[in-house]
C-alpha cells in the first residue's frame, strides 16, 4: 500500500539570506545549520528548550546512512543523544531517550513518524546542506570540506542506489561485477588486489547456477565507506561485506545479532549498552577476526586504514519481534 500523498512532504523555512541554507520542522524537533555546525531542538515533556549541536560534517555522514540504509536495523545513533530507530513502517526520532544521563534527568524527547515522512524530511535536508564539494559517504581523504555557506549541492553523490545482489554479484540478470566502466576504479588503498575472476566450467543448463567471483576484486572499487552491499543472499541471510575507513559515522544499536569477519587490516570497535550507551567493550578485531554483536548493545568502528569488512545480516521481518518477546536470543551462541 502506497504511503499517503502529503506524508512525502516536509515543512522547510526560507533559504537563510547569509548562510544560505534552509530549517526544517519535524514534529517537535528543530534541524537548523550554520557553517560548522547542525543543531537540533526539542521541548522536554514538561515544556522547557533544549538544543544539541553536532559537527556538521559527522552530523551529515550520520544523516547519509541513515537515509541510504532506509533507517537499517535498529538504532542509528548519530551520536550519544540524537538517532532514529527503525520499527519498519514508522521511526522514532529521540533526543536523549538512549543516554541514561539525559533519561534520569527527564529532558529526552522521542516522537515516532511514518516512514515516509522522516525520510522525506531527511533526504531534503541532506540534499539542502550538502555543498558541493562534499561527499558524506565518501572517506575524509577523498572529499572537501562540509563547512562554510551554502554553495551548490551534490545531489549525484548522495542518491547513489545501494547495490543490492538478488541472488549473488555477477549472475544473468543480477548486480554487474565493478569496473573501470561502470564509473568503478580501483581505490587508491587496495591498488596491489589482484583483479582476475575465477575460471567457472558449469555443465550445460547450469550456467547460472554454478557462479563464482571474486570478492576481494569486487570490494577493492568501492567508490563508498561504511555502505554495506548485498553481494550474496540465500533466503534471509544477507552477505553484506563493505570496506571501512576512518570512523563509522553512526554508533549502531542492534535489534539483532550481527556478525563481523575482518577480511583484511584491522577495525577497533567501541561497544556499549544499547539503551543506556554505558561502556560494555573494546574490541579490536584485525585480518581473519571473527566477531558477533548481541542484539543488546551499540558498537562503532574505527579503521586506522581501508579495510574490508564482511557483514553477515539475518534480514528476517519477523527477527526483532521474536526477540521482543523472548522467541528468539538476544546472542549469537550458548556454549
Amino acid at each position: 500500500m502506497n504511503a499517503p500523498a502529503e506524508l512525502a512532504n516536509f515543512i522547510a523555512s526560507q533559504p537563510d539570506s547569509m548562510l544560505g541554507y534552509k530549517d526544517f520542522t519535524l514534529g517537535s524537533f528543530g534541524f537548523r545549520r550554520d557553517e560548522y555546525f547542525a543543531h537540533i531542538t526539542w521541548k522536554t515533556r514538561d515544556g522547557r528548550p533544549m538544543s544539541h549541536t553536532m559537527d556538521v560534517g559527522n552530523y551529515l555522514r550520520a544523516l547519509m546512512r541513515d537515509v541510504a540504509w532506509g533507517f537499517f536495523y535498529g538504532w542509528v545513533n548519530f551520536d550519544d543523544v540524537v538517532g532514529t530507530v527503525n520499527h519498519y513502517q514508522s521511526v522514532d526520532l529521540y533526543a536523549g531517550s538512549y543516554n541514561g544521563t539525559m533519561k534520569e534527568a527527564g529532558i529526552d524527547l522521542l516522537e515516532n513518524f511514518p516512514t515516509a515522512q522522516i525520510r522525506a524530511t531527511f533526504e531534503a535536508m541532506l540534499d539542502d546542506w550538502t555543498n558541493e564539494s562534499f561527499d558524506p559517504f565518501a572517506a575524509p581523504q577523498e572529499t572537501g570540506s562540509p563547512y562554510g555557506r551554502k554553495k551548490g549541492n551534490n545531489t549525484a553523490k548522495i542518491t547513489r542506489a545501494r547495490e543490492l545482489a538478488k541472488r549473488c554479484v555477477g549472475l544473468k540478470d543480477d548486480l554487474r561485477l565493478r569496473s573501470d566502466d561502470t564509473g568503478a576504479p580501483v581505490n587508491r588503498a587496495f591498488a596491489d588486489v589482484p583483479q582476475g575472476q575465477p575460471e567457472l566450467h558449469p555443465e550445460p543448463g547450469f550456467e547460472n547456477e554454478v557462479h563464482a567471483f571474486n570478492l576481494f576484486g569486487f570490494l577493492s572499487r568501492s567508490q563508498v565507506t561504511w555502505n554495506p552491499s548485498f553481494t550474496s543472499v540465500v533466503k534471509h541471510s544477507f552477505m553484506c561485506p563493505t570496506t571501512e575507513e576512518h570512523i563509522l559515522p553512526i554508533i549502531h544499536g542492534n535489534d539483532r545479532v550481527e556478525w563481523f569477519f575482518q577480511m583484511t587490516d584491522e577495525i577497533h570497535w567501541d561497544c556499549g549498552d544499547k539503551n543506556t550507551g554505558r561502556p560494555m567493550a573494546r574490541v579490536i578485531m584485525k585480518a581473519g577476526d571473527m566477531a558477533a554483536m548481541p542484539a543488546y548493545c551499540r558498537h562503532q568502528g574505527f579503521s586506522p586504514k581501508r579495510s574490508m569488512l564482511l557483514v553477515w545480516e539475518n534480514g528476517s521481518p519477523s527477527l526483532v519481534y521474536e526477540i521482543q518477546k523472548g522467541e528468539s536470543p538476544e546472542i549469537p551462541v550458548s556454549f
